[in-house]
């Protein structure tokens, strides 16, 4: 038996006064990232696509073969896992600044599935692997002895390029790696760690993908986040000085929902 319901949204208003814990709204963000096999497969699967693509492009599709072969990628969400500090903000429900530093001084993130794997296979065909993290400079020494504690290859001060002073995103440190080297791909969980899709609107984000949509797979690897990033940003217009209240209505003003 098939039973339809009509629901109303007549009291549904994406501006309505609340009393907004974000922390706890990212309750469910966490727990599938850290739980559902389906985050687990899609890690799998785009270092799966990056073996493939790493295989097919040094057999053939290389145009600058008088450059070293690289790759590039982010480290959080790519390589580390940092959701257990995300779940522990949940929990804790503190209504202060997130801060990573202290998590970070712990250098003990997990590596993610499919990635040490893969970046042994990148090191083992004579590939340079680039790490391009926004993390600051400051965190440098913690950030390379996690990536060597989980067994990540070439981890040293010239290969992870971290945020320097002044600097606003990672175009320049990936301008650097290109000077030098062939960059064959790019993995991120974050379309900022691919060129042409940093400090983007909402609208202007998805345009950006549509336009780039072919590159995906083929020389971007994406991987899921829903904890955090520029997603999150682009909603507030990057200004994460709005309270929580403020952040709340924008994350509800942005819900599409059927009349």
């Amino acid at each position: 038996m098939i039973i339809f319901l009509t629901i109303s949204f007549q009291n549904v208003h994406p501006n309505a006064e609340t009393t907004a814990n974000l922390s706890e709204q990212n309750t469910m963000s966490v727990l599938w990232f850290q739980s559902a096999g389906e985050a687990k497969g899609l890690y799998y699967q785009g270092y799966n696509i990056g073996r493939m693509r790493l295989d097919q492009i040094l057999s053939k599709e290389r145009k600058k073969k008088s450059l070293k072969p690289a790759i590039v990628l982010d480290i959080d969400e790519t390589i580390l896992n940092n959701s257990p500090h995300q779940a522990w903000y949940v929990l804790a429900g503190r209504r202060l600044p997130f801060k990573w530093d202290e998590w970070f001084n712990r250098a003990e993130a997990k590596p993610l599935p499919g990635a040490i794997e893969f970046l042994h296979y990148a090191n083992s065909l004579g590939v340079a692997i680039y790490y391009i993290s926004n993390r600051y400079e400051s965190q440098k020494e913690r950030t390379i002895r996690n990536l060597q504690k989980v067994g990540a290859p070439q981890a040293d001060a010239d290969h992870v390029l971290l945020l320097q002073p002044g600097e606003k995103g990672k175009e320049e440190r990936r301008k650097q790696v290109a000077r030098t080297h062939d960059i064959l791909l790019f993995f991120g969980d974050n379309l900022g760690d691919f060129r042409g899709f940093e400090a983007l609107s909402v609208s202007g984000r998805n345009q950006a993908v549509d336009k780039y949509q072919e590159e995906f797979g083929k020389r971007l690897i994406l991987f899921p986040n829903p904890m955090y990033g520029d997603w999150e940003g682009a909603i507030y217009n990057f200004d994460y000085r709005k309270t929580d209240e403020e952040k709340a209505k924008l994350r509800k003003k942005f819900l599409e929902i059927y009349r």
